[in-house]
């Protein structure tokens, strides 16, 4: 029983992964302390327990003053005290008086009375007093309190990969746990004769099997726990018995064996196995014969699980990957949606291409900003994988363009 023969375009084979992930949810949760949650992703928001800052704090080494007092340098105050950062509340001047300063160090509370700090770079001290040399504005060097978060704010928001930033903001509202999703588990397949394991010395015509790393390092950043399966031979019934074993994870990434030869056996076995396919095909390069369904058969968790049947091609492997499975991954890791961002620089050099297919293309980008170009890095095609390693982006060519001159800007998806 033959799989249907669906072929989209780049935008409609996206729209279709993007309209299935938005109906996927994340698996059970768990509380891990906090230093465990680095890398995971938050399924319970991280509130303020306190108004960020909990009072209003200098930024600056200086003196505190009412900026009024300032406004015509230079002028000479009254030294009343001292402040440093964490010191006790009865040590702090309770109000700062006309033609008053104190001491103040950065990350320390600022008094009552003072509006503004003075950077000590303009001052001048003498005993207890200190000449002040340039004015200063109400507000300025101090961070009001509750300025960068009131109390019960959102700091972390449920959704979110818990990176350095994140874990900050949970120690500073004291989470010494958070509670995380399980990370879903993704079984990774390739297929085919010619494939061997990376400790076997291959034959004349044979490769080890690189896909199932590749796509395991792509899987762990996505947020999910790759499985990898045996190689699958070209013969259905292994085939079969592998594919069902995978099915029974929380999503399956095959890797060959669904191009057009006599031996891409991937789509065949998935029709017998009465899989839901939404596409069989993107006008895309490289990656063209890339497969995107749903089980028929309940996993252990009583869902559908659905599949990709990515080119065996390494290259291809890890586009198709980046363009079509990365969204589904992410809606069962948990994670808030993100859309693909593209970036735009110069190119440094012509690219003529046959139009139809809608491109990626590895390059390298560099400069900085307005003046940044990029430029293709010469390749052997969809296998070349040393070619891709070398590349820091992949410039997008839409399927109209045959001739892209240099010096235009062209679209680029950063790796």
């Amino acid at each position: 029983m033959p799989a249907p023969s669906l072929v989209f375009t780049f935008e409609q084979a996206r729209h279709s992964v993007e309209h299935h992930a938005a109906q996927l949810h994340p698996r059970e949760t768990e509380s891990v302390d906090l230093l465990s949650a680095a890398g995971r992703v938050l399924a319970q928001p991280v509130l303020a327990d306190r108004d960020l800052p909990p009072f209003p704090r200098s930024t600056r080494d200086g003196y505190a003053v009412q900026s009024a007092d300032v406004a015509h340098p230079p002028i000479t105050l009254a030294i009343i005290g001292e402040i440093k950062a964490g010191e006790t509340p009865d040590k702090i001047p309770t109000h700062l008086a006309q033609a008053q300063a104190v001491s103040i160090m950065t990350g320390a509370p600022v008094p009552n009375g003072a509006d503004a700090v003075v950077m000590v770079e303009y001052t001048s001290q003498q005993a207890n007093r200190v000449e002040i040399q340039r004015s200063v504005s109400p507000g300025e060097n101090v961070v009001p309190t509750g300025a960068e978060a009131p109390k019960g704010a959102e700091l972390v928001a449920r959704g979110q990969r818990l990176n350095d930033a994140a874990i900050a903001l949970a120690a500073t509202a004291g989470k010494s746990k958070l509670e995380v999703f399980r990370p879903p588990q993704v079984a990774v397949l390739t297929t085919g004769d010619e494939i061997v394991p990376v400790t076997a010395v291959p034959g004349p015509t044979q490769i080890r099997n690189s896909n199932s790393y590749s796509l395991a390092v792509q899987i762990r950043e996505s947020g999910g726990d790759p499985i990898l399966l045996p190689i699958a031979p070209d013969e259905p019934r292994a085939l079969r018995t592998l594919i069902e074993q995978g099915l029974q994870s929380d999503l399956l990434l095959m890797t060959g064996g669904v191009s057009m030869g006599r031996y891409d056996l991937v789509e065949q076995v998935l029709a017998e196995l009465h899989a839901e396919f939404f596409f069989t095909g993107a006008k895309i390069q490289p990656g063209r014969p890339v497969v995107f369904g749903k089980s028929a058969v309940p996993n252990q968790q009583g869902q559908e699980t659905y599949f990709f049947g990515l080119p065996g091609n390494p290259v291809s492997t890890m586009v198709t990957f980046e363009l079509f499975a990365r969204p589904i991954l992410e809606a069962l890791a948990g994670l808030s949606p993100r859309n693909l961002i593209f970036v735009h620089a110069r190119l440094k050099s012509d690219i003529r291409i046959k139009p139809g297919l809608t491109r990626f293309l590895p390059a390298t980008l560099s400069g900085e900003f307005a003046h940044s170009e990029v430029e293709l890095i010469p390749w052997q095609g969809s296998g070349d994988v040393a070619a891709t390693a070398r590349a820091n982006c992949y410039i997008v060519i839409s399927p109209d363009r045959e001739l892209i001159p240099a010096s235009e800007l062209v679209s680029i998806l950063l790796r």
